[in-house]
């Protein structure tokens, strides 16, 4: 025999508690300091990339030297590049886990990248290069710490 319960008039059932929510790592000021940054950054890459895919006269043509690749090459490396640091940068908006990593990890490379530019635009090289140390340093910072 099965065992019925029931129960009193007016009695409140039991409310079944959903299931918890995997936790997300809060939004504090170094992610939202390396989330602008990464959208500022990843947005004038692409900017930076279209110039040069343009041929425009933007870029002085150079001699040579041991990274050289042709300007078009270059644009298309920081059009890629820049994509794929603003989409970091907005997914740390959104706080989603893969983010950081990705933004730390794109940061890195546009370092990179930027570094092998520096004969073609110096001074904006340089710039991008302390941008992208901050992004790493403010994402580091923010992952690594105890609660």
């Amino acid at each position: 025999m099965s065992e019925q319960t029931t129960q009193p008039p007016g009695a409140s059932r039991p409310v079944a508690t959903p299931p918890p929510r995997a936790r997300r790592a809060p939004l504090t000021g170094g992610v939202v300091f390396a989330a602008v940054l990464l959208l500022c950054n990843g947005i004038l890459a692409v900017l930076q990339g279209i110039a040069a895919v343009a041929e425009d006269d933007v870029y002085a043509r150079i001699g040579r030297y041991v990274y050289e690749f042709d300007l078009t090459g270059w644009g298309w490396i920081h059009i890629v590049l820049g994509v794929l640091v603003a989409v970091a940068g907005w997914g740390l908006f959104q706080r989603h886990a893969w983010a950081a990593y990705g933004g730390m990890f794109f940061a890195a490379l546009s370092l990179i990248s930027q570094f092998l530019f520096l004969p073609y635009s110096p001074v904006w090289s340089v710039v991008v290069i302390a941008i992208d140390v901050f992004v790493i340093w403010a994402l580091a910072g923010s992952l690594f710490t105890e609660d």
